[in-house]
C-alpha cells in the first residue's frame, strides 16, 4: 500500500526532528517542504508531505504514524 502524511510544526527545530524522524523510519520527501504565517498564534508554520510504501491493504483505520 501507499501511504501519505502531512506533517507539520512551528518553524523551529521540532519540525526538524519530526521531518528527520519520518525519513529515518523509512517515509520519503513529497513535494517541497511549505511555510506559511499563522496569524492567529504570531507564528511561522512549517510543512512538509512524506509517503512510503507498506505492506498490508490500507484502511481509514491505518496508523499512519506507527507505519
Amino acid at each position: 500500500m501507499k501511504l501519505y502524511r502531512f506533517l507539520s510544526a512551528d518553524d523551529t527545530s521540532e519540525f526538524c526532528h519530526k521531518v528527520t524522524d519520518a525519513l529515518n523510519k523509512g517515509w520519503e520527501l513529497y513535494g517541497s517542504p511549505t511555510q506559511a504565517f499563522d496569524a492567529a498564534n504570531g507564528v511561522m508554520r512549517c510543512g512538509q508531505a512524506v509517503t512510503k510504501d507498506a505492506p498490508g491493504v490500507y484502511t481509514p483505520d491505518t496508523k499512519l504514524g506507527a507505519q
